[in-house]
């Protein structure tokens, strides 16, 4: 119920800002989801970007850490200043460990492809980025292998070069 409303009241305070179209080059943030993540997007033009980011996940007996960099292409969402959709594509190293799982202890290491599909808001006065998307994973190999449709996040970011 806490986090619901955390939710809520983040997501009032950040729309309740007038925002415009803010150019802007590299940021560096959080993905809050699955997984929870440290993120770098950099901006090789107007519309296109790389992001960068390591992230972690926990589940009762056993844990994953990861490493993925994907290209995204931007498109502005004309009828709200500042709000963009993009799409990309990535690849992704996934690092398991499960000791912790008394039925098969051990570990493993999975690569995976990946999808992207979101939306990037820039606030006019703060230089904060917000983004909210899905990144749909099909796994290579190893633990886990297959199409993975719950990957995404929610993400905050600092602007430090525009």
């Amino acid at each position: 119920m806490k986090k619901t409303i955390l939710f809520f009241a983040f997501a009032f305070f950040a729309f309740a800002f007038k925002a415009d179209a803010q150019n802007y080059q590299s940021a560096v943030g959080a993905r809050f989801g699955y997984p929870l993540s440290a993120s770098l997007k950099h901006f090789l033009n107007d519309s296109h970007a790389l992001e960068g980011y390591i992230g972690t996940r926990g589940y009762s007996g056993y844990r994953w850490t990861n490493i993925s960099a994907a290209y995204q292409i931007h498109n502005p969402i004309p009828s709200v200043d500042g709000l963009q959709y993009y799409y990309g594509a990535g690849l992704s190293i996934f690092f398991w460990n499960y000791e912790n799982n008394f039925r098969d202890p051990g570990s493993n290491t999975s690569f995976g492809l990946q999808g992207y599909l979101g939306l990037d808001y820039t606030f006019a006065d703060v230089p904060v980025s917000l983004t909210l998307d899905w990144v749909p994973t099909y796994f290579l190999n190893g633990f886990g292998d297959g199409f993975g449709g719950g990957f995404g996040s929610l993400g905050v970011r600092y602007i430090f070069s525009e």
